[in-house]
């Protein structure tokens, strides 16, 4: 006999909500449920998917869903079910009363890397025109900010140059700071598979994870020591004539300034500092600069140091010297962690650029931007996510902070120093899908649509940008976050006095 085969009511195409790969996938949907996951081919991720995105969407059912609108109206009071017009009404009052007795800047706008571009996009626009304030930022203050900074400075590109298709096209792959098999799966199969078709792997990294087992060479060096074996190899190019002359003369600047930073950095010093036999360094830079094309990627652990913009400076560096970029296969690529943290950025959902990372220090940009929204636009740039929660309960600092799709409690170091910080606002709106650990802190809880309940697009780690399509209604009274961010901002408009609020008026993604 042959086995009966569930048959769908319907297949939704769309995009893997989890991290920056951006897999595109086919949802098998019976009687509301969604019951198979199966990968796409083509583009990015072709054909292949991993264990969260193929078994992960158990949270578009559960319990803990967000479904209506919630409002504390004193501090103390327990938190009440009101209708939407209500909460939003309250919300707005609330932002505009503290705007207008402390300043613009008592307010914080927190984006998010899981919400779409499009949503990002708002939430910059609302902190911007409507209230009068660069005060905005999202996630990727904690991961990637310090790659943007170090690649937005030397190639004025943040985000990475090569797309994850040439990972075949490589001849020397140097990954460091990524336990790519564990956080990115996909990648970290495209790596493997290069390397066994003949692509020499380096991977530098302090444990022996699962891309070092397939490593041709592995650099086992200290934690924090990475902007010195960087530095070393670049150096140690240089000094051994190794290196890409004809690219640097035609295409890099300040090169005598830089080679006065590492003129200390020898191998023998490198591997002092770092641990790895100076060998080892000599002969991965000579496999990197020697290669017809080189790769370099990287992520957290590159970053997420005091001085990570350093650490991304130095591979930033050493593709420079080695002449490694600007053709197929080569490239600088920080792989993105969530699924739109790449967009969020692209978006301008960060304290010093608009949309377009065009710096808002810039008096010609702001000009633009005020003709654009028909709003002045402050001078002086927004407070980091990590500088607005310090100023918490400071005379000047902020008072009251609306996060989209975030759990600072949960991503923000020093929990109970956020904790204390929380408690000593005098107004905190949450946006989300779940509670979460934020959620009881919160004086205005806005349920919000999951990424399979909503129209629009996110852009992956080699800046793909893929549209999602809504598998379901979202769940009760829970509505896209760009609605919510578009009816707090035709209200917020009336009462702040800036712009109108029929530039609030969007009707879909």
């Amino acid at each position: 006999m042959t086995p009966l085969r569930l048959q769908p009511d319907r297949v939704v195409g769309t995009v893997c909500p989890y991290c920056g790969v951006g897999c595109r996938v086919d949802l098998y949907v019976k009687d509301e449920r969604i019951y198979r996951v199966m990968a796409r081919e083509g583009p990015p991720n072709h054909g292949a998917l991993c264990i969260k995105g193929r078994f992960g969407l158990g949270f578009l059912h559960h319990p803990d869903r967000l479904k209506t609108p919630l409002i504390r109206r004193k501090k103390g009071a327990e938190l009440e079910p009101v209708s939407w017009d209500e909460a939003l009404d309250f919300a707005a009052s609330r932002l505009a009363r503290l705007a207008g007795e402390y300043g613009p800047d008592a307010l914080y706008f927190v984006s998010s890397a899981k919400a779409t571009n499009e949503e990002n996009y708002l939430m910059q626009k609302l902190a911007r025109s409507a209230v009068g304030t660069h005060n905005v930022d999202h996630c990727a203050r904690l991961c990637h900010s310090s790659s943007t900074a170090a690649l937005a400075r030397s190639v004025g590109s943040a985000a990475m140059s090569n797309t994850l298709e040439e990972i075949g096209l490589s001849d020397v792959i140097l990954v460091t700071g990524s336990n790519t098999t564990e956080t990115h799966p996909v990648v970290g199969a495209m790596i493997k598979k290069a390397a066994h078709n003949g692509a020499f792997l380096i991977v530098a990294d302090p444990r022996r994870i699962g891309l070092a087992e397939a490593a041709h060479l592995w650099l086992r060096l200290k934690p924090g020591s990475d902007a010195v074996l960087f530095g070393a190899m670049a150096r140690y190019l240089v000094e051994s004539g190794r290196y890409d002359r004809g690219f640097v003369e035609r295409r890099v600047e300040g090169f005598e300034a830089w080679w006065e930073s590492v003129r200390d950095y020898t191998l023998d010093f490198a591997e002092e500092a770092s641990g790895v036999p100076a060998g080892r360094i000599r002969e991965a830079a000579e496999r990197y600069a020697g290669a017809r094309a080189a790769a370099l990627y990287w992520a957290m652990g590159i970053t997420q140091h005091a001085h990570g913009t350093d650490n991304a400076q130095a591979l930033v560096n050493l593709a420079l010297v080695a002449g490694q970029l600007g053709r197929p296969g080569t490239g600088l690529n920080p792989l993105r962690g969530q699924n739109n943290v790449q967009g969020a950025g692209d978006m301008g959902a960060l304290p010093n650029v608009y949309p377009g990372y065009q710096p808002v220090a810039d008096r010609h940009v702001r000009k633009r931007w005020k003709a654009l929204w028909h709003t002045p636009q402050p001078e002086a740039p927004g407070r980091t996510m990590t500088e607005a929660f310090e100023s918490i309960g400071e005379a000047d600092g902020v008072r009251a902070v609306y996060l989209m799709g975030e759990d600072p409690i949960t991503s923000e170091p020093y929990q109970d120093h956020v904790r204390a910080a929380l408690e000593k606002l005098d107004l905190l709106i949450v946006q989300d899908i779940l509670r979460n650990e934020t959620f009881p802190y919160a004086d205005v809880v806005l349920p919000a649509a999951s990424f399979a309940e909503k129209h629009g697009t996110f852009t992956n780690t080699d800046r793909r940008v893929q549209r999602i399509r809504p598998v379901f209604e979202p769940p009760g009274e829970a509505r896209p976050d760009w609605w919510i961010t578009a009816q707090l901002g035709r209200r917020l408009a009336k009462q702040t006095g800036r712009g109108w609020a029929e530039a609030w008026a969007y009707e879909s993604a």
